[in-house]
């Protein structure tokens, strides 16, 4: 571990860029460095030792091949959380988080088998006994079923952790964890309340530049534990 190249790397991603002091949750004061023109200074120094720890309970999640769901829904994220998850099969959330995907995962399963059961219905031609009318309904479920499942269609059971940008914005995603005890690691910008996060990363979770830093960081992380898998 080089903690001044980890720290050159998270300056360079204008990671140190907090909000407007006046928009800081007292939670994150610890880790703040300073403050100039009114903004908010991360102390960097502090949020390596909080990324390495991060970065070690995600390698032994994936050691023991343990299911990490995504979850980024802001327009800054959504993309590297989708590319991120896609490259270690994983489950994720790039758009908006749906109530009860945690909460209420036997019911959003189901779901997730009709979505599954009529696309497999559809690409073998087995909807060909339905009139036009009913095909095009069927067509219209399975548009919105793929809007609203299809990053966690591989979501099987229970994820053993979640990866957040911005539990500020992902509040509800953060709560239904909570509720199930499962282990938050999750980027949290100077305006989130770190209290109930596991993991927190405090850095600038609104520059896309930095929140690719630390989501390449903890895809990283969870490729070397496969390795120890492997």
């Amino acid at each position: 571990m080089d903690t001044k190249k980890t720290i050159d790397s998270m300056f360079t991603a204008g990671a140190h860029f907090g909000l407007g002091r006046s928009r800081r949750h007292p939670t994150v004061a610890p880790y703040i460095f300073g403050t100039k023109n009114s903004t908010d200074i991360f102390d960097l120094e502090k949020t390596e030792i909080l990324l390495e720890k991060a970065k070690a309970f995600v390698a032994n999640l994936a050691s023991e091949g343990k299911v990490v769901l995504f979850v980024g829904g802001k327009k800054e994220a959504s993309q590297t959380i989708k590319n991120a998850a896609q490259s270690l099969n994983m489950p994720y959330v790039d758009g908006r988080w749906i109530g009860g995907t945690i909460t209420n995962f036997v019911q959003v399963r189901k779901r997730i088998e009709r979505y599954e059961k009529l696309t497999s219905d559809k690409e073998k031609g087995e909807l060909a006994k339905y009139t036009k009318r009913e095909r095009m309904l069927i067509d219209k479920e399975i548009a919105s079923l793929e809007k609203m499942f299809y990053g966690i269609v591989n979501l099987k059971k229970m994820p053993d952790a979640v990866f957040v940008i911005d539990p500020k914005k992902e509040k509800i995603a953060i709560k239904e964890a909570a509720d199930f005890n499962i282990p938050v690691i999750a980027l949290c910008g100077s305006d989130c309340n770190i209290s109930d996060i596991r993991y927190p990363l405090v850095g600038n979770d609104a520059s896309k530049l930095s929140i690719q830093y630390f989501v390449g960081e903890i895809n990283a992380a969870y490729q070397s534990g496969k390795k120890v898998q492997a």
